[in-house]
């Protein structure tokens, strides 16, 4: 007898055909979003979860006493109630690797586009301002090439950047992590250092860490002292990394130059918020990994995941604080 499957989101074609062939799938068919007693009712019914950010946490479980496995369609799952989990004996995994070029890739293009100006200056032609007699230095920018370049959490998407940063751009790169990574260092020499000294020495600074009770406002008004007036802060990992009125008092008082960023506090951004009306910041909507490719190899990965769990396999991406579960 099939296991049945709750798809909390929706997946490719060829990601359900999948599933189908291992599966009973239980979806949401109305119109509009589904409310909250409904998703209940279906949790109710099913063995395992495949979502992308649904908290998981004791109200969701206490309506899904047959629940066996949680995929996440990401590499982050802080939305994982880890101790909820563990306690109900419930495996959690999530999709590393598949998306770490693309995000890299994002990362670089966060880093042109904020040091060369590019949205600015898109909008300056646009706006009918680029008139002959105009200042160059008007339109000035910063190299990226030969520049320093520090990485704030090396794991596979920060060693995808800092290869791209070093032999795309001969940059120095620096590094923060719990541990040192020999293997990046050797692939990329990148260079293992304190926080302190990375915020002060470079040029360019990423952070790529995950979202956890540790690097909940990682950082603030501190770090964002210590970084060279001519930083740029790129963030392609959590919002809540970052303290972000400090991040904001920073790039008003020119405490650091530039960000470009991919994720906040707040997902949607507040119309209200000053970070949308700041020309020296360049803002994405959360698309690290949003290439059509790249969404279907992390959905069926998630897929994978899900129908392993089920089969009583260990699937091949359980989340590390979860592990000795199977």
């Amino acid at each position: 007898m099939k296991k049945t499957v709750y798809l909390a989101r929706p997946v490719p074609i060829e990601v359900r055909q999948y599933l189908e062939e291992h599966c009973d799938i239980i979806e949401w068919q109305g119109e509009g979003r589904i409310s909250r007693d409904e998703m209940f009712e279906l949790l109710s019914r099913a063995d395992g979860l495949l979502t992308s950010g649904n908290p998981i946490n004791a109200e969701l479980l206490d309506h899904a006493p047959n629940l066996k496995i949680v995929s996440n369609v990401s590499v982050g799952y802080n939305n994982y109630d880890l101790d909820e989990m563990r306690a109900r004996g419930i495996i959690g995994t999530h999709t590393p690797g598949v998306l770490d070029e693309t995000v890299a890739d994002l990362i670089v293009g966060l880093m042109l586009a904020a040091a060369r100006r590019i949205p600015e200056l898109d909008q300056l032609i646009r706006q009918g301002l680029w008139k002959k007699g105009m200042q160059e230095e008007e339109t000035f920018g910063l190299d990226v090439h030969h520049a320093t370049l520090g990485i704030i959490g090396m794991g596979r998407i920060g060693e995808a950047v800092a290869q791209r940063a070093r032999f795309g751009f001969d940059m120095n790169v620096l590094y923060h992590n719990r541990n040192r990574n020999i293997e990046a260092e050797r692939k990329s020499g990148a260079r293992y250092c304190s926080m302190d000294e990375l915020l002060v020495q470079s040029d360019y600074i990423v952070v790529m860490t995950p979202l956890t009770k540790e690097t909940e406002k990682l950082i603030g008004r501190e770090q964002f002292a210590k970084m060279k007036p001519t930083a740029i802060f790129i963030n392609a990992s959590r919002g809540q990394i970052v303290d972000e009125t400090a991040l904001i008092e920073a790039l008003q008082s020119g405490s650091i130059r530039a960000a470009g960023l991919d994720v906040f506090e707040v997902e949607p951004v507040q119309l209200d918020n000053p970070l949308l009306k700041m020309s020296n910041v360049v803002l994405m909507p959360h698309v690290g990994s949003a290439t059509k490719a790249t969404r279907i190899d992390m959905a069926m990965l998630a897929a994978e995941n899900l129908v392993a769990g089920l089969s009583g396999q260990v699937p091949p991406n359980v989340v590390k604080e979860l592990q000795d579960l199977h």
